[in-house]
């Protein structure tokens, strides 16, 4: 049974989807059946692995109209790694929803029939703690935060973690935290130094241990339509992001088989 793991922070601009898209294929690469699910009316993870939000279904007919994600997911060229689309309509979803008995557990329910057929599903929330967001965190079993390595770094975390609480308390008993990834990282800034020893100060040991720097590569695949893995596996971005992904598996204790049926054992050099 797949994990599935919500990327969010209300705040924008914090590396959200390019974690969703390059986690998920990093761990494609892996060998791990990975579905990412657009969950930002921006679609920006549905561009940035190469497709058009304007001419695929989408999350919207999930959400709405019933739609199996069976008829929706797209597979990716990156290997092992399939994506179920967004649509700006999903602004709409929210109003549509508001009404609905059980308008927090749509996602959930719809997520409940595929979740066998992954071994991970990365949802992209939006930068909001709107409905759509309260969605993701109930069909979620854990929850990831990235925070940049900025001044604001802090600023509405607070917010954040007491509505992960609230999600915790009425509506997903089982919800995690994942923990919190740091992106955005400049060697060169003295701040940005700072905010590092500042949020693992405050959270201890909530923050990963990679550290996802800045990096020109990471900025320019989602143009391509790549994960960064497929548009320069020797970049620094790559690099982070593998070493994430191989963290993330080691903290699950997830191993792989291979074809001999033999137990292999990730590398515990990150």
């Amino acid at each position: 049974m797949g994990k599935i793991i919500a990327i969010a922070n209300q705040k924008g601009g914090v590396g959200k989807t390019t974690t969703a898209i390059n986690l998920g294929g990093c761990f494609g690469v892996l060998e791990y059946k990975t579905l990412i699910v657009d969950a930002d009316p921006q679609a920006n993870a549905t561009s940035g692995v190469g497709l058009d939000p304007k001419n695929t279904k989408n999350i919207y007919d999930c959400l709405i109209n019933g739609t199996h994600p069976n008829d929706l997911i797209i597979h990716t060229q990156n290997p092992n790694l399939d994506i179920l689309p967004s649509h700006i309509d999903l602004v709409g979803a929210e109003m549509e929803m508001i009404d609905l008995p059980n308008r927090e557990y749509m996602l959930k329910a719809a997520l409940d029939k595929i979740k066998d057929n992954y071994d991970f599903i990365i949802i992209d929330c939006s930068p909001s703690l709107g409905l759509i967001t309260v969605n993701a965190l109930t069909a979620a079993d854990s929850v990831m935060i990235p925070v940049q390595c900025e001044y604001f770094a802090l600023e509405g975390l607070g917010k954040l973690l007491n509505t992960i609480k609230i999600i915790q308390t009425r509506l997903n008993q089982n919800l995690e935290i994942e923990g919190i990834v740091l992106t955005m990282y400049d060697t060169r800034l003295r701040l940005a130094n700072q905010v590092v020893d500042e949020v693992k100060t405050h959270f201890q040991e909530l923050v990963f241990d990679t550290v996802i720097h800045r990096n020109t590569k990471l900025g320019e695949a989602p143009s391509f339509g790549e994960t960064i893995i497929m548009h320069d596996a020797s970049s620094k971005g790559s690099i982070n992001y593998l070493n994430f992904a191989r963290e993330i598996l080691q903290k699950n204790d997830v191993t792989k088989i291979d074809n001999d049926n033999k137990k292999i054992e990730l590398d515990n050099e990150l």
